[in-house]
């Protein structure tokens, strides 16, 4: 509910591991920036439970970011009561990397509890980084009008999925996912990967879009790499991702985007 003269309270949490979190920061707070109602509080994790009881909108773009009991309780709610949920790339990953000394598997234990079920998804695994095709799975919703199949950069992921789904775009893929414990569960399983896609909540909404990879030099540096030589944009450079996801924090903050389309149908 918005605040006095249409005040919203928004919540961005940013942070983890193996991504250039000052990058997707900054170019998230430009893109919520571009809604002059929106007061924005940002968080590295999810110990911002007192933040989300008063907010109308919550922004994460995380990796490995583990909420406690009493924070998955408080994201439940927040969706639950009405709240709107951007969840970007990450945000539905536990991963643990591999032992020193063992075979270079990760793992996904599937620890999100609650909140696996609130977003209607967790990571299990992605095939090596490389181009490949976004499809749009529904060409009429106002988040994809307009948009054609177009190719990415980034992690295509595959994820175990909950509850009933609204997908918009997808990828296709049946490879194995080589480097994750769960690799072989991509190449039996030959469903449409969601790339975006909406999911009801209680009185609120999901909005979880699996695309938005970005890596710095030194953003690796905990798996033995000091410097990866390269900097890495992955989607940020494709003019469709941006349109989409422009398209997305205006049906999260609830008005009309920059390019005037419509927030909800």
């Amino acid at each position: 509910m918005a605040g006095p003269a249409g005040r919203l309270d928004a919540v961005l949490v940013c942070g983890g591991r193996w991504h250039d979190f000052d990058y997707a920061r900054l170019r998230l707070l430009e893109l919520i920036g571009e809604h002059p109602r929106v007061r924005t509080t940002v968080f590295q994790d999810y110990d911002c439970a007192a933040a989300l009881e008063g907010a109308d909108l919550l922004v994460t773009y995380t990796c490995d970011v583990r909420p406690r009991p009493a924070e998955r309780a408080a994201l439940a709610r927040f969706v639950e009561r009405g709240g709107r949920w951007l969840a970007l790339h990450g945000t539905n990953s536990v991963i643990e990397p591999p032992a020193p000394g063992g075979p270079r598997v990760f793992t996904t234990p599937r620890l999100l509890g609650e909140v696996a079920a609130v977003l209607g998804s967790q990571f299990l695994g992605h095939p090596p980084i490389e181009p490949y095709e976004v499809r749009v799975t529904r060409p009429g919703h106002p988040l994809v009008a307009g948009i054609e199949p177009f190719t990415v950069t980034d992690e295509l992921y595959v994820c175990e999925l909950h509850g009933e789904l609204e997908v918009l775009l997808h990828a296709e893929y049946t490879g194995p996912c080589r480097g994750f414990a769960e690799s072989d569960t991509a190449a039996v399983d030959d469903a449409p990967r969601p790339v975006l896609y909406l999911k009801r909540h209680g009185l609120g909404e999901v909005c979880y879009f699996t695309l938005g990879h970005c890596r710095g030099r030194y953003d690796t540096q905990d798996l033995g790499v000091a410097d990866t030589g390269r900097v890495d944009r992955g989607p940020w450079e494709t003019p469709e991702f941006l349109t989409v996801l422009r398209r997305c924090v205006a049906r999260t903050v609830g008005g009309r985007g920059p390019e005037g389309v419509p927030a909800h149908r």
